[in-house]
């Protein structure tokens, strides 16, 4: 046998050597990897308790302020986001052309005092000559009503005066409350004119869900105007025990037309710092035994473990075995959370198992 034989026949039975322990330590994982993943049972969710309906968040206290006097935008101290107190500059108008009106104003006051103080002073001396029979009671009386007009003339100016004054400041924009700057659609260097939105401000600490429930449905809740305890507000992506109650509820007296709903308010706790105006949130309201709504979601909804659902952006989902038992995940539409278990309104059957730990179908792919 030739060296070189020697040497490939030595080295093909290290290569089988090496496979074989690649394959005896691969053995586990693979081993770990077909093992089952735990499942729940979807339960039925009983007898319905709650109806929900689709509503948006907003500010109770939201203020459009809008210029009142024309001018260039010289300065604008706040922007989007910004938080603001009670009195503090926002926005600054050019007021030069009004300083300078209320300067004339004041100087026009003071010609008119003066003409006030000759005009009084006439008439001082009209009745000493009027005693003394020097002058007719004719001429007092001209002397008299130059005084009334010079008096008059004083208390018009004085109001100009006051009026070029007042606007004057209103070239200076100001907060009416402490909140937050929503909006600002002007720019440096814009002509504001009078109405013309400068920003808008609303209060972070009074928010409020609004939602348009059926007039259908109105008349069988459970009460006539549900109370806070009855209501429920949900917050789609925020972890249960963050969800808030509705401290305050209001249903507005009157039907729109049109879609035949009623406004239904549910106001968050104050000083609850999980939502902005404009967000999506749903109301949960207990549902009188009557409510078809309530009867129809008592047979679709079930419920299963919190901890198996799974959310990625925008769809949630569970995994669900198909008849292989290899996991397929479905999208779901969740309701509400009970402790550790949640309502799924659509996309799993009572009865049917789901995946307890999503994150482990990923691993074990």
């Amino acid at each position: 046998m030739t060296p070189s034989s020697v040497f490939s026949s030595a080295f093909s039975r290290m290569s089988l050597l090496a496979l074989a322990l690649s394959w005896f330590s691969a053995a586990p994982a693979l081993a770990a990897s077909d093992a089952p993943l735990a499942t729940a049972a979807a339960q039925a969710a009983g007898s319905a308790r709650a109806v929900s309906y689709d509503g948006v968040v907003e500010a109770v206290r939201q203020t459009q302020i809008a210029a009142q006097v024309p001018g260039a935008v010289v300065e604008l101290a706040v922007h989007a986001g910004d938080r603001v107190t009670a009195g503090q500059l926002l926005v600054r108008i050019d007021a030069r052309t009004a300083d300078q009106g209320a300067v004339a104003s004041a100087a026009q006051v003071q010609a008119g005092r003066a003409n006030l103080a000759v005009a009084q002073g006439e008439v001082e001396r009209q009745q000493q000559l009027h005693a003394k029979k020097y002058i007719s009671a004719a001429a007092l009386e001209r002397a008299e009503g130059q005084l009334k007009a010079a008096r008059a003339q004083v208390d018009a100016q004085s109001a100009q005066a006051g009026a070029a004054r007042t606007g004057a400041g209103l070239h200076t924009v100001r907060a009416p409350y402490a909140g937050v700057v929503a909006e600002v659609p002007v720019q440096l260097g814009d002509m504001a004119m009078p109405g013309r939105p400068l920003l808008t401000l609303y209060d972070p600490a009074a928010l409020r869900v609004t939602a348009s429930v059926p007039q259908t449905s109105v008349t069988k809740l459970a009460g006539a105007t549900p109370g806070a305890a009855q209501v429920r507000i949900e917050l789609p992506g925020l972890p249960a025990d963050q969800q808030p109650q509705a401290t305050r509820v209001q249903l507005l007296p009157t039907v729109d037309a049109g879609t035949h709903t009623q406004q239904l308010r549910a106001e968050f706790p104050a000083q609850f710092a999980h939502a902005v105006p404009g967000m999506f949130a749903r109301l949960w309201l207990a549902a009188a035994p009557a409510d078809p709504q309530a009867a129809d979601a008592a047979k679709a909804s079930v419920t299963v473990p919190l901890k198996s659902v799974l959310r990625r952006g925008e769809m949630t989902g569970v995994y669900v075995p198909d008849a292989q038992g290899r996991p397929l995940l479905r999208q779901v539409r969740l309701g509400p959370v009970a402790g550790d278990r949640v309502e799924i309104l659509s996309g799993v059957a009572p009865g049917e198992a789901v995946v307890l730990d999503p994150l482990a179908v990923g691993s074990a792919r």
